[in-house]
């Protein structure tokens, strides 16, 4: 037989028997589990790499950014994150500025993916420069 749940050997139950059982009641009667507050990692700006906030898309992977150092530069999506990062406007990236020109022009390096991140950043005081705009 191709389903050996249905022969004998098997326990079958019925729907009345299973809500009037012991069972039924053991498994509604257990408390429900608290939310427990995630750990969360955020990743903060080492080294060169500022913090910023997309103002405008501009086609091609480049991007206009506000960032924290109080200068608005083009950015651009480097090739190997250029298709798992998907920036839109108004979210929170880290830039890190090119060596020549780098106060016109940088790369995108990371984008923080969830609100939780970014009120972590808003709550440290990573954000404080910029807080008014967004």
């Amino acid at each position: 037989m191709f389903f050996p749940w249905l022969s004998s050997g098997y326990l079958h139950l019925e729907r009345d028997s299973f809500i009037k059982g012991p069972l039924f009641f053991d498994i509604m009667s257990r408390p429900m589990p608290e939310e427990e507050s995630q750990v969360i990692r955020v990743r903060i700006p080492q080294g060169k790499e500022v913090l910023g906030i997309v103002q405008q898309r501009l086609g091609g992977s480049r991007m206009r950014v506000l960032c924290l150092d109080g200068r608005e530069r083009i950015c651009r999506i480097p090739g190997r994150l250029r298709r798992g990062l998907w920036v839109r406007e108004n979210d929170v990236v880290i830039v890190e500025p090119w060596e020549l020109g780098g106060d016109n022009k940088g790369d995108v390096i990371f984008k923080y993916r969830s609100s939780a991140e970014v009120s972590f950043l808003r709550k440290k005081g990573y954000l404080k420069g910029i807080e008014e705009e967004f």
